[in-house]
């Protein structure tokens, strides 16, 4: 044997059987490193869209249900019998979770002391959520 034919026998003893020709060994970690980085940033893509709707649906749904606290509040002060100012209305309970809902009556501009505004709070914590306006007659 030569001295050529040796190194080649040497060399080919070192790669793989199915190892392309030409020194391309390693060209699929390559491209298994690319595309899981691709699906990395894929996923983390996905994730950010996920979590974003989530926190557009929670503040949805308590903005829904000061809505509905706020609505119910003023039917249940329509509903009271008229009280001359200062006047004190009772308030919906329960509240549900850590909701709070404030009602204050005054008096409308004008001088007629037969109509009152009423303003109805909806709060949750420390955040104020939802401000109604609307009016009392006494009939």
């Amino acid at each position: 044997m030569r001295a050529t034919e040796r190194t080649a026998d040497t060399k080919r003893r070192w790669l793989p059987r199915n190892a392309p020709p030409g020194g391309e060994a390693g060209t699929g970690l390559v491209e298994t490193l690319i595309a899981v980085g691709i699906l990395g940033l894929a996923l983390t893509a996905l994730l950010s869209g996920v979590s974003t709707g989530s926190m557009a649906v929670s503040r949805t749904d308590e903005r829904v249900a000061a809505e509905n606290l706020a609505r119910s509040q003023l039917e249940y002060t329509k509903s009271q019998p008229y009280q001359a100012l200062p006047a004190t209305y009772l308030t919906v309970t329960p509240s549900p979770d850590d909701y709070a809902v404030a009602v204050a009556a005054e008096p409308v501009p004008g001088g007629d002391s037969s109509i009152e505004k009423i303003t109805v709070t909806v709060s949750r914590g420390s955040k104020e959520l939802l401000v109604v306006e609307d009016y009392k007659v006494d009939r």
